[in-house]
């Protein structure tokens, strides 16, 4: 979970973000953030946030500048000591709008109210996934590598793991013997079986086999060794590791 804090006064935004821990404990707070273009360039260069705190009256203008600026698809929660300002606030991805001083039960509401949100948008996409998968998913049971200039093919039970390294697939066998694939890392994760592969991160989609040890890691993370493998920082991250786990358990 990540959220954004956009808020130019600080004993506002250190109390809104003392509000909000005990409803995400584990998420990751990156603010506050005090201007129009300092908002701006912050979503520029990261990734969209999962839910953002906005005040309306900024240091350098108003907060609606920003998404005129750039593309926002995140829920806001405005807060500010205006009122005037709600109908526009709601054309702006807005879940609620609150006024200050922000009242802990009022906060707890919107906070419901995006969760409930996000549930039935969660849910949403899963029955469109639904609807639009195959009654029969049929995974490949080979892979065409190739090796200099001979193209040979590679059983899927042979494969321990596969990884991109400067924006080239390499297929790496359980003997620890590495081919280049014409395709995708998102191409080949769509063509094994999830129960067999797991997309550990951007860079590695490893086999069951392939598995050498597991280890805890800062932040909540997990720590994985392949066989084989010289790479030594194979992180999950934080999203994925109850996914990870419930597939080492399966």
């Amino acid at each position: 979970m990540r959220i954004l804090v956009i808020e130019d006064e600080n004993p506002a935004a250190k109390r809104l973000m003392t509000l909000l821990k005990p409803h995400f404990p584990d998420a990751w707070v990156f603010g506050n953030l005090d201007t129009v273009k300092e908002s701006v360039d912050w979503l520029g260069a990261h990734p969209q946030p999962d839910l953002i705190f906005c005040d309306i009256q900024l240091a350098d203008g108003l907060s609606f500048e920003i998404f005129q600026k750039c593309p926002v698809a995140s829920p806001v929660i405005f807060t500010t000591a205006f009122d005037q300002y709600a109908i526009k606030a709601f054309q702006v991805n807005a879940v609620d709008y609150l006024l200050k001083p922000i009242d802990p039960k009022e906060l707890e509401n919107a906070i419901e109210k995006f969760k409930r949100n996000q549930l039935q948008k969660n849910l949403d996409l899963q029955l469109l996934k639904d609807l639009l998968r195959p009654n029969q998913q049929t995974y490949k049971s080979r892979f065409l590598v190739r090796f200099g200039e001979k193209i040979q093919s590679i059983p899927v039970e042979e494969v321990s793991f596969f990884f991109s390294e400067e924006r080239i697939t390499f297929l790496q066998t359980l003997e620890g013997k590495k081919y280049v694939l014409d395709q995708t890392m998102e191409q080949t994760e769509g063509q094994v079986d999830p129960s067999k592969f797991f997309r550990l991160n951007r860079k590695f989609l490893a086999s069951l086999e392939a598995i050498d040890g597991v280890f805890t890691y800062s932040n909540s993370r997990l720590k994985v060794a392949l066989k084989n493998c010289q790479d030594s920082d194979i992180l999950v991250s934080r999203e994925k590791v109850a996914d990870f786990k419930g597939w080492l358990d399966q």
